[in-house]
């Protein structure tokens, strides 16, 4: 199967899953079946990008919280709270490039960009270390991806979708050495508001 059909077919998981009941994230043992390789679910007879089983289990369900209050939100919000599913849906490998194939640099960036934003709008509004997107990505060659994850989170910082922090300082992560954490930013959409 293509990978053009496989990033169509995922992207009506979340009607698809909940008209079924079947478990967001694929990986329940009452969930939908999987195709022999765990590549994909299959919920009505259609194919479905599964969870990347790679994401730790702490990181994946944040991320899965994140994807259900992101389609609460959309219940209630409208257009608006779609690309909150988008991001999470991506951060967990349900969408976009298959997780099973090496990545492209524009797919990896595209993943590290909706797995800061997913995570951010999921700790609504506290910080986040890089090394959470590239532990979400990398599995156990997390650390080779913290250099891209500094980048990535450097041109979100350009475009106000996210702050970059240090002791509690904005800084620029140009010239930034040392631990840093990521904050929201004045142009993230989709934060939820407290309480929520």
């Amino acid at each position: 199967m293509s990978r053009r059909r496989d990033q169509g077919e995922a992207s009506g998981t979340d009607a698809a899953r909940e008209a079924s009941g079947a478990h967001p994230e694929g990986t329940a043992s009452s969930g939908p079946e999987r195709t022999a390789d765990g590549h994909h679910v299959v919920v009505n007879g259609r194919r479905w990008l599964a969870t990347d089983p790679g994401i730790p289990e702490t990181l994946r369900q944040e991320l899965v919280v994140e994807l259900m209050g992101a389609r609460r939100a959309v219940r209630s919000e409208g257009r608006g709270a779609r690309q909150r599913v988008q991001d999470a849906k991506v951060a967990l490998g349900e969408r976009g490039e298959p997780w099973w194939e090496p990545p492209t640099e524009e797919g990896l960036r595209a993943r590290e960009q909706a797995t800061i934003r997913a995570l951010l709008r999921h700790r609504a509004g506290k910080t986040i270390c890089p090394s959470d997107v590239a532990r979400a990505l990398g599995g156990e060659q997390w650390r080779e991806l913290m250099d891209g994850v500094r980048e990535t989170a450097r041109a979100l910082a350009d475009v106000g979708e996210i702050t970059v922090r240090q002791k509690g300082e904005k800084v620029d992560l140009t010239t930034a050495r040392g631990p840093v954490r990521l904050a929201p930013g004045p142009a993230l959409k989709g934060l939820p508001e407290p309480g929520r």
